[in-house]
């Protein structure tokens, strides 16, 4: 009997079905496929499966090993294994996908390929010819292996509260107890943690920074923001758009968001709110607690996918019988959370630092909907068609946390909770915004002023946070803390200008969401229509399949921020 839930790789066609990732072994692969000689377009579609065979096996290799490392950033052997990819393997093939970039668009087949089914794929390797510079191989392997040293570093930090030891993602859940003293203290203790390694983190980035400016300067830019706006793809807008997504988030969305921190303090009897009184329950009752445990927490995820749709239930389901979960926090793990894609196997692994808080539950259903992502666009014919774009990776995953609300009734069976639940996510939506425009704006900001010192970047990031509310707190004697926030944000240590996108597939989502409020049935399916697309099509046509508009101008902004300050009403 097949068991259907055993995750098997794609049989391999052209490559050795058991290959170890050895130079060796890799450079007569990459040889062969540099010399064949191609005389169809049918000869030219079987290379460019065989090169998707190649770097679909790569790709998995090297997920395994980032997955171990962040499970356990104190052991060094998985560190090293890391590594040796990293430094040993990435920088022979980088010139080489470079030459096959070339013979494909040199190949006077290429132009008679459907460009219905290749225009996204060779507008990217063109995108790709352009950038590429031999001199910055080396430099991007230094930023590969350095900026993993941000996961090492906060990985292992703890605070001890009444005696015992938490990590930060463990302490973080008395921020919800309702003594505010416990709040304060809590708070003010994973602080100056953080506080306590701002000199070495100042100096990670600083050499990040650097590095990241020579690879700009190597490619004919004059900053890593232009560069990195050529190097993600982002084919359908500008840096000036940016600028006019935060204005309009500024106008429309922090006004909503400052009524609701008005709220919060009378509700609190406070005068003023504090950075500690931000995630305490208004109502009085103590914090939410979807599930007990890690298990739980998977479990119940299941069941609420599967409410929603058999099929995207027995996709999580599928990672569970496969192990392929690390949910809980602990010390020595790596910080935050992700899906990652396991490219041979048309699966993805889910990791994250649950604590027990509803903020967890939010993380799984985001990450779950990357899954059902991984999984629906598996059997796309080239690995590149798989490649997405943040804007459409996000839509999938924050599209998620919004239509799942629909069966959160697993989660809670009181429908007290369940209420307070559905506010709390919806304003999370919102405070989502105002966070998104002050990183994005942040680092451009970073990469414009590239010969900046760390006091003038903790002060900019003060000036950028302050037309968004510094989170709607008053940050009175913790000035030092307030510029130092920045540090918190993996993003710009590890994936740089990977972040605008998540303000604007909230936008999506948020639409995607409307949609399925009208039609439940028919908006669920053509989510998954657009999920299955993968990166075949351009955003803006993955955006329409899902039956909303590519747009983030300010009109949108304010629909829809407006649609859901409406909603949050109805469940006053």
């Amino acid at each position: 009997m097949i068991d259907t839930f055993k995750i098997t790789k794609n049989p391999r066609n052209y490559i050795p079905q058991n290959l170890t990732i050895s130079w060796e072994n890799l450079e007569p692969i990459f040889t062969e496929l540099l010399a064949r000689k191609i005389h169809s377009a049918t000869g030219l579609e079987r290379w460019l499966k065989d090169r998707s065979e190649i770097e679909a096996a790569l790709e998995e290799d090297f997920a395994w090993r980032y997955i171990r490392m962040t499970c356990d950033t104190s052991d060094e052997k998985l560190l090293t294994d890391f590594q040796f990819f990293a430094t040993e393997i990435e920088p022979k093939i980088a010139p080489l996908n470079n030459d096959l970039n070339k013979k494909f668009i040199q190949s006077e087949f290429s132009e008679n390929l459907d460009k219905n089914k290749y225009f996204v794929y060779t507008r990217g390797i063109k995108k790709a010819l352009e950038l590429f510079r031999e001199e910055n191989v080396p430099l991007q392997t230094q930023i590969q292996v350095q900026q993993q040293k941000y996961q090492a570093i906060t990985g292992a930090m703890s605070v001890v509260l009444n005696g015992k030891e938490y990590t930060l993602e463990q302490a973080a859940v008395f921020l919800k107890d309702t003594d505010r003293n416990v709040r304060q203290k809590t708070w003010e203790a994973i602080t100056a943690r953080r506080l306590q390694d701002r000199e070495k983190l100042d100096e990670l980035f600083n050499g990040l920074l650097k590095l990241r400016h020579q690879v700009a300067l190597n490619a004919g830019f004059e900053n890593f923001r232009d560069y990195m706006f050529q190097a993600l793809g982002r084919f359908d807008y500008t840096p000036k758009d940016c600028y006019k997504f935060h204005e309009a988030i500024e106008k429309e969305v922090v006004p909503i968001l400052l009524d609701h921190a008005e709220n919060r303090r009378e509700a609190l009897g406070l005068e003023q709110l504090k950075p500690w009184d931000m995630d305490v329950d208004i109502s009085g009752k103590t914090a939410l607690k979807p599930f007990n445990s890690g298990e739980e927490l998977i479990e119940k995820s299941i069941k609420c996918f599967h409410g929603l749709n058999p099929y995207i239930g027995e996709r999580l389901q599928i990672m569970k019988a496969n192990g392929f979960f690390d949910v809980e926090s602990r010390k020595g793990k790596a910080p935050g959370g992700y899906n990652y894609p396991l490219a041979e196997s048309g699966a993805p692994f889910i990791f994250m630092n649950s604590a027990g808080t509803f903020r967890d539950l939010t993380t799984m259903v985001h990450e779950g909907g990357h899954a059902v992502h991984t999984f629906i666009s598996a059997d796309l014919e080239l690995n590149d068609f798989k490649h997405l774009p943040s804007e459409v990776a996000e839509l999938a995953s924050m599209s998620m946390e919004l239509i799942s609300m629909d069966k959160w009734d697993v989660f809670f069976d009181n429908p007290e909770d369940l209420k307070r639940a559905k506010k709390d996510q919806l304003k999370d939506v919102l405070k989502t915004l105002p966070w998104v425009a002050v990183v994005d704006q942040f680092q451009h900001w970073i990469y414009t002023n590239p010969d900046h010192t760390n006091a003038e970047r903790n002060e900019a990031w003060k000036k950028i946070f302050e037309p968004f509310g510094n989170n709607f707190a008053d940050w009175s004697g913790y000035h030092e803390a307030l510029g130092n926030l920045w540090q918190k944000q993996l993003h710009i240590f590890e994936v740089p200008f990977y972040y605008v996108e998540y303000g604007i597939a909230q936008l999506g989502a948020i639409a995607v969401w409307k949609n399925y409020k009208n039609d439940p049935e028919k908006a669920l399916q053509k989510y998954l229509d657009a999920l299955k697309l993968g990166y075949t099509k351009t955003i803006k046509e993955i955006y329409e399949t899902a039956g909303i508009e590519f747009d983030f101008s300010a009109s949108y902004v304010k629909e829809l921020a407006e649609f859901v300050r409406d909603e949050l009403g109805k469940l006053d």
